[in-house]
């Protein structure tokens, strides 16, 4: 069978190495394999550059794979008076949820319980901005069929939606729909396969060293060799890295720390709960349901001087802020022991001086420093589209490059119902279709493996063909990055361990 031209795997990626040795000028190289850096190689592919990707490590290794999985309309910038960091963000979830990836992005309720501690002029603010989300919805022309009009519900409703929240006093709440990810780490990997169809080389485990404007070396983690690789115009696009590849960009990043719990302890809600931040009108603490019978507690904002590390760490104060903070709506308290895992990504913030990072601007900037690199900063993950398209743009015109205007408004990823290649769904788990939408019946399809549809271990409901495929289409180069970014079994410890064995025969077998 010939490999589809999406499917990323080690034999593709050894060919592209090889190409790279045999010389020749690329138009554009691009360094970081996080949502931006795949979101900028599939925006260059499809206006014709031929376009080299590095990632050192694996997609979404790093800020990528740890926000909240909302895909939202900006509705808090709004309230802090950045209307043009609103809009976009707004028009971004528009294109998102209708025509780049439907399949990955759902409409998710979030309720405001109405307790005693929520007053009614606060409550009156509340539906107000939820107004003015609705206002927002409607001028990026996303349609109510696709995102709801926010709304008032009773107690009952309110209940039915998030059953764990305190009965006592409770009046109603409010209702407001914003989009929700299955996986942030899964739409990186799924723009990657899709800039690789169009002719972008996409490559992880290579580091770039000694960067400049007009190239850099490569090297092969895996097997230490090395490529010089000269371009016409170099993109970072390192995210809270940045400062490494080009040392005159500054950065203040932030922290946002989420509590992984058990959707069984909370009733198991089909909506957000969403609990304001005392003190803040514009700040709120989210209860999210999630893939694998999970629910993220985020999120928090704290300043993250010093070395950057691999994977952040959670601190103590900030598990008890989201504690306390969602308890003021639960009808049973939530405890330590209730927390099953953490997540902390860090925010490449633009540094702009003092003040609390949660006033920092998200919005994004391309620079250029002085060696020539072009650097895309700041910014946040619903935003990704746009701030590709903003430093391809600066890359074309540095190089005064020849290319087709910017088309990814229109592009469907890879999956995505509208594509040719997408194939009915019907029978399959509701899981793993929400994880691969029209290519679902191809994972099953596709795998060698026995008993595929069964569960990768007890209770996961991941199944064995789907850690197949990560290898064989979706460039997994070992178990963490099936078990930490094609899923997301590793957020809990218990999990990864009841599946990694079972994870690391089907990698070993599938790369041997």
């Amino acid at each position: 069978m010939t490999p589809a031209p999406h499917a990323l795997n080690l034999a593709r990626r050894t060919r592209d190495l090889d190409t790279l040795a045999a010389g020749g000028t690329v138009d554009l190289l691009v360094i970081g394999g996080g949502v931006t850096g795949t979101g900028a190689a599939l925006d260059a592919a499809a206006r014709g550059l031929r376009v080299v990707l590095v990632e050192s490590r694996d997609w979404a290794f790093g800020t990528s794979r740890w926000s909240s999985k909302l895909v939202h309309g900006g509705l808090r910038y709004l309230a802090s008076g950045r209307i043009g960091v609103a809009r976009e963000s707004a028009i971004e979830r528009g294109v998102l949820m209708t025509t780049t990836a439907p399949h990955l992005v759902h409409p998710l309720p979030t309720v405001v319980p109405l307790l005693p501690s929520i007053g009614r002029r606060q409550a009156a603010l509340i539906r107000v901005g939820f107004t003015a989300g609705d206002a927002l919805r409607i001028s990026a022309h996303t349609p109510s069929s696709v995102l709801p009009r926010a709304r008032r519900v009773s107690a009952t409703e309110a209940r039915r939606l998030a059953p764990a929240i305190a009965q006592d006093g409770l009046r109603g709440g409010l209702v407001a729909y914003d989009g929700q990810l299955i996986d942030d780490a899964r739409l990186v990997v799924t723009l990657a396969r899709t800039a690789a169809e169009l002719g972008a080389t996409v490559l992880t485990r290579v580091r770039a060293e000694d960067v400049t404007g007009s190239g850099a070396r490569l090297v092969d983690t895996l097997t230490g060799t090395s490529i010089t690789v000269s371009a016409r115009a170099v993109i970072s696009a390192a995210g809270v890295w940045a400062g490494e590849v080009d040392p005159s960009v500054r950065l203040r990043p932030s922290r946002g720390t989420h509590l992984v719990l058990s959707a069984a302890k909370l009733g198991n809600p089909t909506a957000s709960i969403t609990v304001p931040v005392p003190g803040s009108i514009s700040r709120f603490v989210f209860a999210m349901p999630e893939q694998l019978g999970r629910v993220y507690l985020g999120l928090t904002d704290e300043d993250a001087p010093g070395p950057i590390p691999d994977e952040p760490a959670a601190e103590d104060h900030e598990v008890a802020f989201l504690l306390d903070t969602i308890n003021q709506a639960m009808g049973t308290a939530l405890t330590r022991a209730d927390v099953l895992g953490t997540y902390s990504g860090l925010r490449p913030l633009i540094d702009t001086g003092g003040g609390s990072t949660a006033d920092v601007s998200r919005k994004h900037a391309v620079t250029v420093g002085p060696n020539g690199i072009i650097s895309i900063i700041g910014g946040k993950l619903t935003t990704y589209r746009q701030m590709a398209e903003d430093v391809v743009d600066k890359a074309v015109a540095v190089a005064d490059l020849e290319v087709k205007p910017c088309m990814t408004k229109h592009i469907a990823l890879v999956g995505a119902p509208s594509r040719s290649d997408s194939t009915a769904t019907a029978g399959l788990p509701s899981s793993l279709v929400a994880r691969h939408g029209g290519l679902a019946r191809v994972v099953v399809d596709a795998a060698t493996v026995p008993a595929p549809l069964a569960p990768i271990a007890p209770g996961i409901d991941v199944t064995r063909a789907e850690i197949e495929y990560a290898v064989t289409h979706e460039g997994a180069l070992d178990a963490s990055d099936v078990l930490d970014r094609r899923t997301r079994i590793g957020l809990v410890g218990a999990d990864a361990d009841a599946a990694r064995a079972a994870v690391e025969e089907i990698v070993s077998a599938r790369l041997s």
